[in-house]
Parts: C-alpha cells; sequence; structure tokens
C-alpha cells in the first residue's frame, strides 16, 4: 500500500454539484447514482463538500407542526450552500492510498476530493481504501488467509 497511488483508487471525474444546488436535488442525485457524498464545485474551484449523512441530518424531524407541503416547500429552498462543509480536505492524485487513509483516519472523514491543478479531477472514499486492502491481502503469498469459523463466532456473541 505504501507505493499504490490515488490515482489508481480513485473514482476519476467524479459527479459534483453547485452551491444553489437544492437538498432535494442533491439527495436525490446521490440516490440515483449510489454515492454518499459530492464535492460543490463553484465556477471550477471547490469550495465544499456535502455528504448524505449532512443531507439527512438537515431534513425536519417527525415532530414538528408543518404540514407535509410546508416541508417539501421549505426543504425545496434550502441549497447545499447553507449545509456543506466548506474548504474541505483534499488529496493529491499522485499521493499513496496510506496518505488518504490516514487523513481520514485523523480527521474523521470518509472521503477525500482528489485535486490537481486547482480542479476536482478524482474522489478517494473508504470503500476505495477498503478495495484495495482486499486486493493487495489476495494477491500477498505472506498474508494470511481469513477463514470464516461460524462456531467461533457464535461463541463470542453469545457471551
Amino acid at each position: 500500500m505504501e507505493k499504490t497511488l490515488v490515482q489508481d483508487w480513485m473514482t476519476a471525474n467524479p459527479i459534483t454539484i453547485v452551491p444553489r444546488t437544492t437538498l432535494p436535488d442533491a439527495h436525490k442525485l446521490m440516490q440515483a447514482s449510489k454515492i454518499r457524498r459530492l464535492p460543490v464545485v463553484d465556477n471550477g474551484r471547490l469550495v465544499g463538500i456535502v455528504t448524505l449523512g449532512d443531507v439527512r441530518e438537515a431534513q425536519p424531524s417527525d415532530a414538528n407542526t408543518l404540514s407535509i407541503f410546508e416541508l417539501n416547500y421549505l426543504l425545496s429552498k434550502l441549497t447545499v450552500d447553507r449545509i456543506m462543509t466548506r474548504n474541505p480536505l483534499t488529496i493529491a492524485p499522485h499521493a499513496t492510498i496510506r496518505e488518504a487513509a490516514r487523513l481520514m483516519l485523523e480527521h474523521k472523514i470518509g472521503g477525500l476530493p482528489v485535486m490537481e491543478q486547482g480542479r476536482v479531477v478524482g474522489i478517494i472514499t473508504e470503500s476505495d481504501i477498503f478495495r484495495v486492502l482486499v486486493q493487495e491481502a489476495a494477491q500477498s503469498p505472506h498474508e494470511p488467509s481469513f477463514q470464516f469459523e461460524p462456531e467461533l463466532t457464535a461463541q463470542v456473541l453469545v457471551k
């Protein structure tokens, strides 16, 4: 993993949104694309990132007195620039996967926009890092293989 580069595992040319994208539109885009984070770009410049968790957290609780029509109206006016994380941490495509994992772990985040010459060229996520680990473990002759032992698992769960 020391020599494995971000550019080899990132999602290139990720889907991005603009700051004035409404929350419902961002949510629909995430669901349709099966993704959990969207870089927010304004005039070609990264200004933030919004996650599925951010969108869900911004939705009203069930304990409110508004009608469904009032709620939908208010949500349709809320834009991602109100809830996004501004100036997110980023990483370069030539950085190592280990560096990306360290940054994500230290800052407790699940993904990093990949930047090159001021442009978003990709996104690297925890899922990508898991894929690297699984592939490298499968290719390593020195790595012990994992054996699933249902009896042992059941014993641990019972205790």
